[in-house]
């Protein structure tokens, strides 16, 4: 099972702040910890939203891009954990060590569309070897 877990951005986070060594060395090693019991896929900090932008697709089909800043700081992400592990237990126990507050939420697997779709499953599952392959 795949698990994403979200870090909500706040005021500092949006004014380009690092954080603190303390804070970073806590995030440092809880994702060493990660990567010793292999359950890490992917973490990353993400820039502020002023770096960033958004599509909106308008109702007649057209996309416009508007760039960040954005305002709701506490909306926004501020960085991720990407987590392959063998159980909701098992995230939720990740999830309750992490030094910061966050979100989890369960990534789709391409087997959940195979009875909805399974054609679009397949090419799916094409697409994640040809990723593998690099």
């Amino acid at each position: 099972m795949r698990f994403m877990m979200f870090v909500k951005g706040d005021a500092p986070d949006e004014a380009a702040a690092m954080p603190d060594a303390g804070t970073l060395e806590a995030m440092t090693d809880y994702n060493e910890q990660l990567v010793d019991a292999g359950v890490l896929i992917a973490a990353e900090g993400l820039r502020p939203s002023s770096r960033g932008w958004r599509t909106e697709l308008g109702p007649d089909g057209a996309r416009t891009v508007v760039d960040g800043p954005f305002a709701a700081s506490e909306e926004l992400v501020a960085g991720f954990w990407l987590l392959q592990v063998e159980s909701r237990e098992e995230m939720r126990d990740w999830s309750t060590r992490c030094p910061a507050p966050v979100e989890v939420r369960e990534v789709f697997e391409i087997d959940d569309f195979a009875a909805y779709a399974p054609e679009q499953a397949e090419r799916e599952r094409r697409l994640a070897e040809r990723m593998r392959r690099g």
